[in-house]
């Protein structure tokens, strides 16, 4: 029997980073995530080989201040919670504090960040977790981060990715459900230059709806507003005309949170069992 030891830090690192990080859509997830809860208003997601090679996320959020840049790279940091009790009220995407330095132990990571009362913004180097430099930029107020090269210390773990194609699929579908959820942010999405998405961001989700489905889908759509029991449902609900043979154009929030539920699709699709044609 081997003897027990414990595992250097560089190890832990990257099995973290395998739990949280799957694919580029994870690490767009985690970023952009972070960009809402920062209270950005317009958010930039740039990809280009489906984020295999760079995944560029620009927003107009409100910075991290030059202090705590090398700690947001650090396991379990958080401007999220501050105690076990602030657990049971969590009102933001993210709050574990896992996603920068998982994202940071498996690529090659550029963070430039600027606060309103700053003078001057950041510019934070860190490859494969260990940092690489840090000096002072000029730009405007918010965050941008380039994640360059995934898993390129992790080769086994880079094998497993799929076509540039497929990657770049996932990455377009979290964005649509983002938009979708935060009709008030501009969201723009290019892929290999080519822009893909461009919302507004004037809050009505109406708006997003045609940006996203086109003008026959959002010409055939009910507005759904109720309250009872202390919860609030609303949004928009498809007319039978435009039903589909598969679950694509579901997306259902709870506080403005994605989720996936047979028992929420289950209860939609028993409500219209009476209007459409079976397996629609």
């Amino acid at each position: 029997m081997p003897n027990i030891q414990v595992l250097d830090q560089v190890t832990i690192d990257k099995i973290a980073a395998g739990e949280v990080i799957e694919r580029p859509a994870s690490i767009v997830k985690e970023l952009v995530e972070n960009a809402i809860d920062a209270k950005a208003t317009a958010i930039t997601v740039e990809i280009k080989d489906g984020g295999i090679s760079l995944i560029r996320i620009a927003d107009n959020g409100c910075g991290i201040p030059k202090e705590e840049v090398p700690l947001a790279f650090l396991r379990h940091s958080t401007s999220k919670i501050r105690s076990v009790e602030d657990l049971t009220g969590i009102a933001s995407l993210g709050f574990r504090g896992e996603a920068l330095s998982s994202i940071a132990a498996i690529a090659q990571v550029e963070l430039r960040t600027k606060v309103k009362e700053a003078d001057a913004g950041i510019q934070y180097r860190i490859e494969g977790g260990s940092e690489k430099s840090m000096e002072e930029i000029g730009m405007p107020d918010g965050t941008t981060f380039f994640v360059r090269q995934i898993f390129f210390n992790t080769p086994a773990r880079r094998k497993f990715l799929k076509t540039p194609m497929t990657e770049a699929s996932h990455v377009s579908e979290l964005i649509t459900r983002l938009a979708l959820s935060h009709p008030e942010i501009s969201f723009q999405f290019l892929t290999n230059g080519q822009p893909k998405l461009h919302t507004s961001g004037n809050g009505r989700l109406k708006d997003v709806i045609y940006h996203i489905y086109g003008r026959d889908i959002t010409g055939n759509l009910l507005e759904i507003n109720a309250k009872a029991n202390g919860i609030a449902i609303r949004g928009y609900i498809g007319k039978p005309l435009i039903s589909r043979g598969n679950r694509n154009y579901e997306n259902y929030y709870i506080n403005g949170r994605y989720v996936k539920s047979s028992i929420i699709a289950k209860a939609i699709e028993d409500a219209y069992k009476g209007f459409t044609m079976q397996h629609k």
